[in-house]
């Protein structure tokens, strides 16, 4: 088990997620069959990273991996935060997955960026946000509001970096509200477009440029990156002219 439950903070709303880990004679196992077991099944379907999401009576939804034993070795090359190995293993019968689990633990603690991989989040937020802009101007609006999206994820990513508050890495958003000052957390939704309007884009365009850009200098000189001057004086008066 993974996801809110296995690190203890599950709610009503929460998914149930798994992997199911079958004997490699069972490569071909039915995904409906077997998550029909689970509970009265209202629809399922496959998700663009190959889980199979079920959804259950009362909106519960579910999503199950459905792999082989063959497959446990993977473990221990997955991106992960916190393990709590004694709440994820729900049966582990011949001891291979808590021994992936484990390596996987020692790994340590995500993230454990280098000066690099921090160069390279702070120039994927530069990419989505010049984008949006250039979509927005040409008055592709839905366009730019998807790129936005991306921007403000990686605007997480870097806001989460500079307060020190990493425990929810792999999905930023998640807990944001306790766990980022009201600060930062007013200059986020200044980044969210309120409508999907030319005037609503450029305004989240511009917020999300300004504190972007004071995050962006507060991580170059935690990590010694060198800043594109050049890049981020045309930016400016690109979205001065909003």
């Amino acid at each position: 088990m993974y996801g809110s439950f296995a690190h203890g903070e599950g709610d009503r709303h929460s998914d149930i997620e798994f992997w199911l880990f079958f004997v490699p004679e069972q490569r071909e196992a039915n995904p409906h069959a077997w998550c029909a077991q689970v509970g009265p099944l209202t629809h399922i379907v496959v998700n663009e990273f190959g889980a199979s999401v079920a959804f259950f009576t009362g909106l519960v939804r579910g999503e199950f991996h459905f792999a082989t034993s063959e497959d446990i070795d993977r473990v221990r090359l997955w991106p992960a935060q916190e393990i709590a190995i004694d709440r994820m293993i729900v049966l582990d019968r011949r001891g291979a997955l808590r021994e992936a689990m484990e390596a996987l633990r020692q790994r340590g603690i995500v993230p454990a960026l280098t000066d690099d991989e921090v160069a390279a989040l702070c120039g994927r937020f530069a990419n989505w946000l010049v984008l949006a802009y250039h979509v927005a101007e040409r008055g592709e609006i839905l366009r730019a509001v998807d790129a936005l999206a991306h921007m403000q994820r990686h605007l997480l990513w870097m806001a989460r970096l500079v307060e020190g508050r990493t425990r929810h890495w792999l999905t930023p958003s998640r807990c944001v509200e306790a766990e980022l000052p009201g600060d930062a957390l007013e200059r986020l939704r200044g980044a969210v477009p309120r409508g999907a309007t030319a005037s609503d884009v450029q305004k989240a365009i511009r917020a999300g440029w300004q504190y972007g850009r004071r995050l962006l200098e507060q991580l170059a000189a935690r990590h010694k990156l060198e800043l594109p001057d050049r890049l981020f004086m045309e930016i400016d008066q690109a979205v001065a002219g909003f």
